[in-house]
């Protein structure tokens, strides 16, 4: 197995199952409605269909960073956690199926990627590109467990 094939194992244990940790991204969203998405139940924290959105957000910088783009976003803005416009059982499928589009463009993406550009900087003074698609990864999993909580706390 190249180290581009076990990048792309571990993206989908991550956001699809089979990971050792526990339930992907994929597995954790499963049967959550609309208003559980949307529902708020920590105070101070992310609600599950803003960390749906950021989780999309950020697979969308790493896929634009490996196709040239340097993908430069403001971290706590809008445009890093987009607030959901519509909460209705309809916006939520395609906030869902929208994270799903962009999560196989990442996975073409680095299956594009020559194995000779892992350890080479992203973009000059950035992480390699190895580091990058593994924080992709890490990301999906660090919010993973944020919507297990928030699932359990609804």
């Amino acid at each position: 197995m190249s180290e581009i094939e076990r990048i792309l194992d571990q993206l989908k244990r991550a956001y699809e199952g089979n990971a050792w940790h526990g339930p992907s991204v994929r597995e954790v969203l499963a049967g959550i409605t609309a208003a559980q998405a949307h529902a708020r139940p920590l105070a101070n924290a992310h609600t599950i269909w803003e960390l749906v959105q950021h989780i999309a957000v950020w697979e969308d910088v790493g896929r634009r960073r490996l196709t040239g783009d340097r993908a430069q976003i403001a971290i706590s803005s809008p445009e890093d956690w987009p607030p959901p416009e519509d909460t209705s059982e309809a916006a939520w499928e395609q906030a869902r199926a929208s994270l799903d589009r962009g999560h196989q463009a990442l996975v073409e993406a680095i299956s594009r990627t020559p194995e000779s550009r892992l350890d080479e900087p992203i973009f000059e003074g950035m992480s390699t590109v190895y580091v990058t698609v593994h924080g992709v990864i890490q990301h999906d999993l660090y919010h993973a467990g944020q919507i297990a909580m928030l699932k359990k706390a609804i």
